[in-house]
């Protein structure tokens, strides 16, 4: 959820993906007559033990990742299937031996990219691999200060080592962002972390809200609550409307939660409430969580899932099916099919609630740790009166 955006920014050239204009008619794709953002998480290896890590990464791959053939078949099914954006992952995907090359036939094959990565493995030739094939966007994860961050990940020096790759990345005119996860013991850091963006000229910054997956399932326990999460986001459309009024071009977003953007838009219409109409366009035309609708996931075996949280929902293997196939067609599974027509199954708040064209029921991966697959997901930021009140009526 872009913040900036919401609040009267401009989005970055060549990326309004999220709020065009197109996308509240397509139903199985991100646009009409495209596929769907992909995120390929196409390694289990990674170089840190991060405490709250959704892909459970280990020091080495896992035994049955896609070869590097297998790689390229991919991208060729991704370039066939012409999905709008590929967002690769892992583990570290930068351990994977051959991570550049496929990076460079990605670009080659017309495939813009975004990578996420904890930042460590990016040395001068790294960096200069990514320039030159052009990747879109870096997305570096960071958690705080050097104490905090370094406890986080699991190693002394992490820090310094990701601060370097973002600084190495800005020199060449990589777009570069700051991955930050939101939960109890990272609040403090917000303004740290904002304040390192603008120092060092990084162009986003994403906050990521805690998800119960993988090793973040051991602490779950420090997820916000509602009251947290809700000081937090008007701390950030606070911080994200002053810097549009000022100029600043540094991006704010959130992921994770799409009740976030009913938040910004009653936040909206209570601080400045001439932006809230346009607010609210942009919300209508982004339509909430996309799981299994414009997004899905790809993990470092061939396993495809409806987002990057959701391996324990299992849609088939592009080792068995051509990835459109399971996409729209013939090995199409009931799992993909539901999510694409939750309404009628959704229940409890989510069942009866006014913004539902803004929200689509949030994130299902929460709702199902919580035991209720189709519940409403527990890291809903809207209190009761506001999930009943009518749009645009304040009632």
């Amino acid at each position: 959820m872009s913040l900036t955006r919401l609040v009267g920014g401009r989005a970055p050239e060549g990326e309004d993906l999220r709020y065009d204009p197109r996308a509240a008619e397509a139903r199985r794709g991100a646009l009409p007559g495209r596929g769907p953002v992909v995120v390929w998480n196409w390694t289990r290896a990674c170089n840190l033990a991060c405490v709250h890590c959704y892909a459970s990464a280990l020091r080495h791959p896992a035994p049955d990742e896609l070869t590097t053939r297998e790689a390229h078949e991919l991208l060729e099914e991704l370039v066939a299937l012409r999905v709008p954006a590929l967002l690769l992952s892992g583990g570290e995907p930068l351990a994977r031996p051959d991570a550049l090359a496929l990076i460079a036939r990605a670009r080659s094959r017309g495939l813009r990219l975004t990578l996420s990565t904890n930042g460590t493995l990016i040395d001068e030739p790294v960096a200069d691999a990514l320039a030159a094939a052009r990747v879109t966007y870096v997305g570096v994860s960071l958690d705080g200060p050097p104490e905090v961050h370094d406890a986080w990940r699991g190693r002394r020096g992490a820090h310094a080592e990701t601060l370097e790759a973002i600084r190495r990345l800005v020199r060449r005119g990589v777009r570069v962002g700051i991955r930050f996860t939101l939960h109890r013991r990272s609040l403090a850091h917000v303004p740290y972390v904002l304040d390192l963006a603008r120092r060092e000229g990084v162009h986003r910054v994403c906050f990521y809200h805690l998800v119960p997956a993988g090793r973040g399932t051991r602490v779950a326990d420090q997820g916000l609550d509602r009251a947290e999460a809700r000081r937090v986001l008007a701390e950030l459309l606070a911080y994200a409307l002053e810097a549009v009024e000022r100029g600043d071009e540094t991006e704010i977003l959130t992921v994770g939660n799409a009740s976030d953007g009913v938040f910004a838009y009653l936040w909206l219409r209570a601080h400045a409430p001439a932006r809230a109409p346009r607010a609210l366009e942009l919300l209508r035309r982004n339509g909430g969580n996309r799981s299994g609708v414009a997004l899905l996931a790809i993990d470092p075996s061939g396993h495809v899932h409806p987002d990057q949280f959701s391996w324990d929902v299992d849609l088939g293997s592009v080792r068995e099916h051509r990835l459109r196939d399971i996409w729209q067609g013939p090995a199409t599974p009931p799992e993909l099919e539901a999510l694409r027509d939750r309404r009628p199954r959704l229940e409890g708040r989510c069942a009866r609630c006014a913004w539902l064209d803004l929200c689509h029921g949030n994130l299902r991966a929460r709702a199902r740790a919580a035991g209720a697959p189709w519940g409403p997901d527990p890291a809903c930021l809207l209190e009761d009166d506001e999930v009943l009140a009518l749009p645009g009526t304040g009632t």
